[in-house]
């Protein structure tokens, strides 16, 4: 399941360095300590998981990190959109980083729903072959 390099990496790899960044300038230029904890953590969780995933012990293993890193996607969005809601990032910062976490988002659902029926698909084709 190990690939040396995938769009899904590389793509979360990126996000997780503007997500350090964005951390930094709230701590820095905003005085916030919180939120940019929650935002860093969720955030940069995305392609870490992904990593594990890679060396995953099984399909199911792979299945269930990229599942949580989709969670992770998920609640970084959250965060995204409250940063912008009680103003500690612009409009413009936000529309700078938000569609990039959406992409990821439809990324790991693809690839969950994806590995997820392959997994079927095996346990299907094995039932078979233990019939014949």
């Amino acid at each position: 399941m190990k690939s040396e390099s995938s769009p899904l990496r590389d793509k979360s790899y990126g996000f997780a360095i503007r997500i350090v960044k964005l951390s930094q300038f709230l701590q820095q230029d905003k005085k916030e300590y919180v939120l940019s904890k929650q935002v860093l953590r969720s955030g940069t969780a995305v392609g870490a998981l992904i990593r594990e995933a890679e060396f995953g012990q099984s399909r199911a293993d792979f299945v269930n990190k990229m599942s949580i890193s989709l969670k992770e996607a998920n609640e970084t969005e959250y965060w995204l959109s409250l940063l912008k809601d009680t103003a500690f990032i612009s409009e413009e910062q936000f529309l700078s980083i938000q569609p990039e976490c959406k992409e990821l988002i439809a990324m790991l659902v693809s690839t969950v729903k994806t590995s997820k029926r392959q997994s079927e698909k095996l346990k299907v084709e094995k039932l078979v072959t233990r019939k014949n």
